[in-house]
């Protein structure tokens, strides 16, 4: 009986030492996990500017949010070279066995673009309303000739980085959803599933070569 008090006071001994007034646990494996530099999200940044600290709030380049399907990720740069190579851009809901929902396509494309762009697609909506809405420039009528000439991968460069007057969706619809409302455009338009034909190739051809006359100008 002795022996097992004995190791009862000799275990409790070494438990309450290990939780003594004492609070340095010793050398950290991983001290930076270990003592995380965290940081509010919306917190100024000049504090870690000071400090070497990169942060900008945005996510890591090629970033798939979670439940995002990969076939929907989306790495061009915004710059000149990245429009130019939109205009390669397939859209995956083209491919066989995709399965999209026009109705949604519609309800999406009325939420987010046709109080610009209008219901009938002819840039006529609520807010430029024929010159008379708070919006003087007219938006693009979607049944025009070079709209329906424009490739479906550049008109989702333009959705997700904007492209003249109309700001960036990114942040609003999903790569997914940009898809589905691009799919429900060009089948408006009556162009074939790919969303490009001979007029299209010859407008990414001509973004091409602006941006090789940008280059040759810029040597």
């Amino acid at each position: 009986m002795n022996k097992y008090i004995f190791i009862a006071t000799v275990t409790f001994s070494a438990i309450a030492a290990g939780c003594g007034a004492d609070s340095n646990p010793g050398r950290a494996y991983m001290p930076d996990m270990t003592y995380s530099r965290a940081y509010e999200t919306y917190a100024p940044t000049t504090d870690l500017e000071k400090e070497g600290v990169f942060y900008n709030r945005k996510p890591v380049p090629g970033t798939v949010a979670r439940g995002e399907d990969v076939e929907f990720t989306f790495n061009l740069t915004h710059d000149s070279v990245g429009y130019a190579q939109s205009a390669q851009l397939k859209n995956p809901l083209d491919s066989a066995g995709a399965k999209i929902d026009m109705k949604e396509a519609e309800r999406l494309y009325l939420v987010n673009c046709g109080i610009c762009h209008g219901a009938k697609l002819d840039g006529n909506g609520p807010l430029f309303n024929g010159g008379e809405g708070p919006y003087t420039a007219a938006p693009k009528d979607f049944t025009a000739a070079d709209m329906k000439a424009l490739p479906a991968g550049t008109m989702f460069y333009s959705v997700t980085y904007g492209k003249g007057q109309m700001g960036s969706y990114a942040s609003q619809i999903s790569p997914k959803q940009r898809w589905e409302i691009i799919k429900f455009i060009k089948s408006k338009q009556g162009v074939g599933a790919s969303g490009t034909g001979a007029a299209a190739d010859s407008s990414a051809k001509g973004a091409e070569a602006s941006v090789a006359a940008d280059a040759t100008a810029k040597k």
